[in-house]
């Protein structure tokens, strides 16, 4: 229980390094939605690992209702999860979210169709995903990258890149900006 109350105050704290908007503690536990989805998430992801399913679901579709925020039960979460605003987004059962990633409002994490086993992205740490992105499928999001938003990504991305368009192409690998018309259609 001290651990679990330890990884709420970690995940309030983490608002205050990604929101200025943020005030105090007690506004970002009550007013916040994205705490609610990650504690129901928490409570629903510690059902799964115990093999009890239908119960995990249960819980998960409460925060659902409550947050408009689903994250599986099944899916593995790393610290300071910032999800602003929140609604509408989806964080599938096998998705892997790394430590210090901020999502906004629409974001996906989801798979392509009906592929068994592992169907759902890996994002590594400090990561950024804008608002309605969908990143899809088995794929690799890699640490330091940004998802610009309403970007469909569907394949790995290199390290501190930057990403764009519908599907999604780099633009920034590092620090070299790379040309727009590279790319081009």
């Amino acid at each position: 229980m001290i651990k679990f109350i330890k990884s709420i105050i970690e995940d309030i704290d983490s608002v205050f390094d990604r929101d200025p908007a943020a005030r105090n503690r007690i506004e970002v536990f009550l007013l916040y939605p994205h705490i609610k989805a990650l504690i129901t998430y928490k409570i629903s992801h510690n059902l799964y690992l115990k093999k009890r399913f239908f119960l995990a679901r249960w819980v998960s579709n409460i925060g659902r209702h409550m947050t408009g925020i689903e994250i599986h039960p099944g899916a593995t979460i790393g610290k300071g999860l910032f999800i602003d605003h929140g609604m509408g987004v989806v964080i599938g059962e096998t998705a892997v979210v790394g430590n210090n990633v901020t999502m906004f409002h629409g974001a996906t994490l989801g798979g392509t169709g009906n592929e068994k086993g592992k169907r759902h992205p890996t994002v590594g740490d400090n990561v950024t995903i804008g608002s309605s992105a969908k990143i899809l499928g088995n794929i690799y999001i890699a640490s330091g990258t940004r998802v610009g938003a309403n970007a469909v990504v569907l394949r790995d991305t290199s390290p501190n890149s930057t990403l764009v368009g519908i599907p999604a192409r780099e633009i920034k690998k590092g620090s070299k900006i790379i040309s727009l018309n590279e790319y081009a259609i």
